[in-house]
């Protein structure tokens, strides 16, 4: 069908009126149980499909407050193609996608430089330590040994290698104070 000036109108817009913001919202409501198990099925995560819903809610909300929906023959079908146009626009631009996470985000690469410091600061400070409390500073602390473990690797009675990593110890820590 053409106007008068044989230019066709809009698809969905002749002779029909536009959906009021709650006749959309009551449409919507009646239609999501429907859609988020759809959504679920096509995302595996109900989060993830909770979260395409309420985006497409807004999005059609949105319309409906701002120029108006028009009322839609199948408004569920309607409604499934905004919210998987949503969901491609997502696998096609993942980096829009939020991601929540527990952990907080790490620290931008220095080029090592930072672990560089960190190695450089360690050495300098065993090298102010005795050769029998560095090996036990390194044997316990750094390699995680036990005591017992240390001395036999040590040739040293446990007790001997708990005093000279307590000795080290005290004397980094000296260090560090100035």
């Amino acid at each position: 069908m053409t106007h008068s000036d044989g230019v066709c109108p809009p698809p969905g817009r002749v002779g029909e009126e536009a959906m009021s913001a709650t006749e959309f919202d009551a449409s919507f409501t009646a239609d999501l149980p429907r859609l988020r198990r759809r959504l679920l099925a096509l995302t595996g995560d109900p989060h993830e499909a909770d979260d395409l819903l309420q985006e497409t809610y807004l999005r059609l909300a949105r319309r409906a407050r701002e120029r108006g929906l028009t009322r839609q023959r199948h408004p569920y079908a309607y409604t499934c193609a905004v919210a998987l146009n949503l969901l491609r626009d997502s696998w096609a631009r993942p980096s829009r996608r939020e991601r929540a996470t527990d952990r907080l985000p790490e620290a931008g690469w220095d080029g090592g430089l930072g672990s560089y410091e960190a190695s450089a600061t360690a050495l300098a400070l065993l090298r102010t330590l005795s050769e029998k409390e560095a090996a036990a500073v390194i044997l316990v602390d750094l390699e995680g040994l036990s005591h017992d473990t240390a001395g036999e690797r040590l040739g040293a009675h446990r007790g001997t290698v708990q005093r000279n990593r307590m000795r080290g110890l005290a004397k980094m820590r000296a260090v560090l104070g100035h």
